[in-house]
């Protein structure tokens, strides 16, 4: 085989073959196959798209890329949770403890925050001592005591993604289903898991502002994971304003605790539910979706999933105290109050430019390289259809440095809108595919 000719043949919209598609990936990671010869196929599949199959053959490839873990020997059931990413979205430090406490096995390979959206790594970073730069020999002993482990990415695992992604990020074919359904499902499926649960993200806060896209991506991605042997369900859910009420990794990491020992937001209470019974139905905890609500509700009763997080925490050498104190966790010097400026009803919001100002007080990063302020970031006091009047707060600013605030607030502007009618919100969960 020719690597010109496989660029060739999709360029003029054919369709690869699992040989052609698994050759490129192998030779690629081999180093045999510069980066403009790369870059060229991606654009042709930007440009093309793909089949199914040809997409199943992608994830594989690039999954067999590195590592494939195999965590046959640990009993129990291997279920994990993928979210699109949003502001707000702090579900996987809720979920990861909940299902672990049932007894299945929960290997999460996470990510960080990048642009305006918000990445579990950083959030856990944000609790004093958490490791989650754990081998994978660590990673599995992790598994065998506590049930959960939650790590980025090594370099074993699909180390063919990471490279495609930083190509795909300078050459702007990032927006391609076939491409973001392979570079997911290579790292979750690289996991060994036996089930995973989607949570793809529509609105103003996420990458797919349309539910027409996100339910094209969430068809892709549930599609592919079934073809490769795994059991997936995907909801879409609404990100058309801040899930839960705050922004910010120390600020979020509070609020999961929170939500832990039963408090919370209700809306990110519900999402957290919702989620947490299907991985619970996937691995087989519960028949039936309303008898894994039920369970979730019992673990959350019961202290169960509190006390799951503080062995995770103390697993991967964290300060497992601040479960039960979240003032253990960094604390912005500053705070300062963001007030409406016409009294009505909030009638939407510009969730993407919450993002923004979170990253503009140190909360986000631009680059991954780019270190970030655990403490910093927002609360939201407001959601769509509430009443708000002229000069009342709708956010509160958490700072360490004044000079950030003024770029903040900027983007602040215009974010809440006002009117005179009141409406009412999108449905939290707008589809099911299961």
């Amino acid at each position: 085989m020719n690597v010109g000719e496989i660029i060739r043949k999709k360029r003029d919209g054919g369709v690869l073959t699992n040989q052609e598609i698994t050759f490129f990936v192998q030779q690629h990671t081999a180093g045999n196959v510069p980066e403009y010869q790369t870059a060229a196929l991606l654009m042709a599949i930007y440009f093309q798209g793909m089949t199914a199959e040809e997409t199943a053959a992608l994830t594989d490839a690039m999954m067999r890329s590195g590592e494939v873990l195999d965590f046959s020997d640990l009993a129990g059931m291997k279920v994990d949770k993928h979210s699109t990413g949003g502001v707000g979205d702090k579900t996987s430090l809720v979920l990861a403890p909940a299902v672990a406490a049932t007894g299945l096995i929960v290997p999460m390979i996470s990510g960080r925050g990048l642009g305006h959206t918000g990445g579990t790594l950083d959030k856990l970073e944000a609790i004093p001592g958490f490791n989650v730069h754990l081998s994978l020999q660590e990673f599995r002993a992790a598994l065998k005591d506590v049930g959960c482990a939650l790590i980025g990415q090594t370099k074993e695992i699909a180390p063919a993604d990471k490279d495609f992604y930083a190509l795909r990020d300078v050459t702007g074919t990032i927006p391609s289903i076939p491409l973001i359904t392979s570079s997911i499902l290579s790292k979750k499926l690289a996991e060994g898991i036996d089930a995973l649960v989607l949570d793809v993200k529509v609105g103003s806060g996420a990458f797919m502002k349309e539910l027409e896209d996100a339910t094209k991506l969430a068809v892709s991605m549930r599609g592919i994971g079934t073809l490769m042997g795994k059991k997936v369900v995907a909801l879409l859910t609404n990100m058309d304003q801040p899930l839960g009420r705050a922004a910010g990794n120390a600020l979020e990491t509070a609020e999961a605790i929170e939500t832990l020992h039963g408090g919370g937001p209700e809306d990110f209470c519900d999402l957290c539910r919702e989620l947490a019974a299907w991985m619970l139905v996937l691995g087989e905890r519960a028949e039936r979706i309303e008898e894994g609500r039920g369970l979730y509700d019992e673990l959350i009763e019961s202290g169960a999933a509190a006390k799951k997080f503080k062995e995770i925490i103390a697993a991967q050498g964290g300060d497992p105290a601040v479960v039960d104190d979240v003032r253990r966790l960094p604390q912005a010097k500053h705070r300062e109050e963001y007030t409406a400026t016409e009294s009505g009803y909030i009638t939407s919001i510009q969730t993407e430019r919450l993002g923004w100002a979170c990253m503009a007080l140190g909360a986000g990063r631009e680059r991954v390289d780019q270190a970030v302020d655990p403490a910093v970031g927002l609360m939201f006091y407001k959601k769509v259809g509430d009443a708000v009047q002229k000069g009342e707060p709708v956010a509160t600013l958490y700072f360490n440095q004044a000079e950030k605030v003024p770029e903040a607030r900027r983007w602040l502007e215009g974010a809440f809108q006002i009117g005179a009618a009141r409406v009412e919100p999108r449905p939290l969960v707008l589809k099911t595919l299961n």
